[in-house]
């Protein structure tokens, strides 16, 4: 069993950051102020890291009633890879590169299906964003069945940086949206692509769908609008999978 690591108090957060370990999130009390409270607060954004200002009772169930001073950070359990070291490594492969880029996916659970998914679709790596995405934690993984300690993972500051990279190593992006003409039948998976998911409510941000080499959508037949987001990303990579076989 994989317990979350916490730790808690604004000093030893900031050396934490200071010290480069992997901070998945900060949870900082609302309403707080104070000379190192703000050095805390300057640093997390300096340093881009997911934060979230919370009611104290939260703090209290994260610090599991520990001396908390107003902030608690999550560390993530794995080590996230530099987007160049995963181009680099994609390109040193005999195959197609697929990569999975994921546009603040919030919901734990959802993103630790869609890893397990990926890595058994022989996903290359998935690309997430710093902020707003969802945690890489003890629920996460249980999800994922522990894909996530198999597959490459990279935190990008925008999901639009990692497209950028994609197109220069001539990687084609797909956009997976209910806004697209085509459906994923149409597409060809069998190059170097990548596919990106939304988030649950919003979907893909409309600047990201507009800086993809392609949209493509699921075809619906019932009444019911859209799918869940890990059962859609599914259909996607299979398909994928199925052109490549």
């Amino acid at each position: 069993m994989i317990k979350d690591t916490s730790i808690y108090g604004i000093r030893a957060i900031i050396e934490a950051i200071k010290a480069e370990k992997s901070i998945d999130k900060v949870f900082l009390q609302k309403g707080l102020r104070g000379d190192l409270f703000g050095e805390l607060e300057a640093l997390t954004r300096s340093e881009n890291i997911n934060t979230s200002y919370v009611p104290i009772e939260k703090l209290q169930r994260l610090s599991k009633g520990g001396n908390h001073q107003g902030a608690v950070a999550q560390i993530a359990p794995i080590t996230f890879v530099e987007i160049e070291d995963l181009m680099l490594q994609a390109s040193e492969s005999d195959k197609a590169p697929l990569f999975l880029l994921l546009d603040q996916l919030s919901d734990v659970r959802n993103f630790g299906a869609i890893v397990r998914t990926a890595e058994c679709t022989g996903v290359t790596g998935i690309i997430i964003q710093k902020k707003g995405g969802a945690p890489i934690n003890a629920d996460a993984i249980k999800t994922s069945a522990g894909a996530i300690f198999k597959i490459p993972i990279c935190k990008v500051d925008h999901i639009k940086d990692a497209i950028y990279h994609m197109q220069a190593s001539n990687i084609k992006v797909i956009a997976a949206t209910e806004k697209a003409t085509s459906t994923v039948y149409d597409v060809s998976f069998k190059e170097p692509c990548a596919i990106i998911m939304g988030s649950e409510g919003r979907g893909i941000n409309p600047s990201v769908i507009k800086a993809a080499d392609e949209l493509a959508k699921l075809p619906i037949l019932g009444s019911i609008e859209s799918l869940n987001v890990s059962v859609a990303c599914g259909a996607f990579l299979y398909e994928a999978v199925r052109q490549r076989l």
